[in-house]
């Protein structure tokens, strides 16, 4: 479900680069794989199967949970951290990336049914001033819901790794990130087409705090993770640790030789994502949400709707209110991916429950754009029809 691209395979002994620049010397020899943490279940076996092996070229561990008919499961494999090469933690904290989303859609939902929001209400009346004239057409919020607004990017630290981790350390705003968006005008007109960009959720972030007059960590605690019954979800701000126990996460980085060493990049601030990607979770709590809401315990109908709403008469959408809608063979899942540098997570559930699968790698390349072999492997195991699945980290 999480894409990635494929670049020079790792060498046999891995090396890692700690604490230091993508350049430095490398520290240490990677530890021997442990053996993978799982149930001995038969029902469950081609899911140990899958995630045995780890850490290798594609990532250095594994958590998945697994829930509806099919569950309970829980299983890991590979190593918290590289330097020691402590088994991997199967409720260990990780970045859960663009999974954030499901929770700003989920908090914006709830105070659409509160008679808070008006989903067809342009976003200038909860933002007044946000969007300039080349806005011909009134951007909604629904628009933002589901990728229809037309309004572009916005900024980053940069287009390479090497500049991005340069700033792993340095606060770029929300508002700011939405200012350079706006500025560049809209790529199309809203509700013409469709485009998953991260932008739509900062400016939900923004308009989530604006009509509730809390920050967003804050909001979309009290409105969503609390009555999910989370316990190991927060929302970090500018604070680029992980606090509590947490799964460690690297980036492969290629030497001039063609070996390749993994960098430390647990550290970063995130501060840009916010509503659009900065939670920390457990593959907990990140089905809790999940389960809560499809079963109307977190936004009642028919609000809940949005979340299995695809946009009509738009080419390819599959985009609804923070999911995606996703068929394999004759079954509808509803997942999200996320992806953060050292991480990428998704979560998938059929609209039933008959089926729910979180899984969360510690991933040597989670901003690439072909499908992780691991992930890949994952998926084969725990659903029973393979099918290809669509970008949306």
């Amino acid at each position: 479900m999480h894409p990635r691209r494929r670049t020079t395979p790792l060498a046999a002994s891995l090396v890692l680069a700690l604490g230091a620049g993508p350049l430095a010397a490398p520290a240490s020899a990677a530890p021997a794989p442990p053996a993978s943490a799982c149930p001995t279940a038969p029902s469950h076996r081609a899911l140990c199967e899958a995630i045995e092996g780890l850490p290798d070229e594609d990532a250095t561990a594994v958590l998945v949970r697994l829930g509806g008919s099919k569950g309970p499961w829980q299983g890991s494999s590979g190593v918290r951290d590289a330097g020691s090469g402590r088994a991997a933690d199967p409720d260990a904290r990780f970045r859960a990336g663009s999974t954030t989303k499901v929770v700003t859609a989920a908090a914006v939902l709830r105070l659409a049914a509160r008679g808070e929001v008006d989903l067809d209400a342009s976003v200038e009346r909860y933002l007044p001033g946000l969007l300039g004239p080349e806005f011909t057409k009134p951007v909604t919020v629904r628009n933002l819901l589901n990728h229809t607004s037309g309004i572009q990017p916005g900024i980053s630290w940069g287009d390479t790794f090497e500049e991005q981790y340069r700033h792993r350390y340095d606060t770029l705003t929300p508002r700011r990130v939405v200012e350079a968006a706006v500025a560049e005008g809209p790529a199309f007109t809203a509700g013409e087409r469709q485009q998953y960009l991260n932008i739509n959720y900062t400016i939900l972030g923004l308009l989530v705090e604006k009509v509730t007059g809390r920050s967003y960590a804050a909001a979309a605690t009290r409105l969503v993770l609390r009555p999910a019954g989370t316990e190991h979800s927060h929302f970090p701000g500018t604070d680029p640790r992980i606090r509590g126990p947490h799964q460690r996460g690297y980036r492969a980085v290629p030497r001039a030789d063609g070996t390749t060493r993994l960098v430390d990049v647990t550290e970063w601030n995130v501060a840009d994502r916010r509503a659009a990607g900065d939670m920390i979770s457990t593959t907990a709590d990140l089905e809790r949400p999940v389960t809560e809401l499809f079963s109307g315990r977190v936004v009642p109908e028919p609000r809940l709707r949005e979340m299995f709403t695809v946009p009509a008469g738009i080419e390819g959408a599959a985009h609804s209110a923070g999911l995606t809608r996703w068929k394999r063979g004759g079954t509808v899942h509803w997942l999200k991916t996320g992806a953060r540098p050292g991480y990428s997570t998704a979560v998938a559930a059929t609209e039933d429950l008959s089926l729910t699968l979180v899984y969360a790698l510690s991933d040597t390349d989670a901003k690439d754009t072909t499908p992780n072999p691991v992930a890949e492997r994952v998926q084969e195991a725990a659903l029973t029809e393979q099918g290809p699945a669509p970008r949306t980290a």
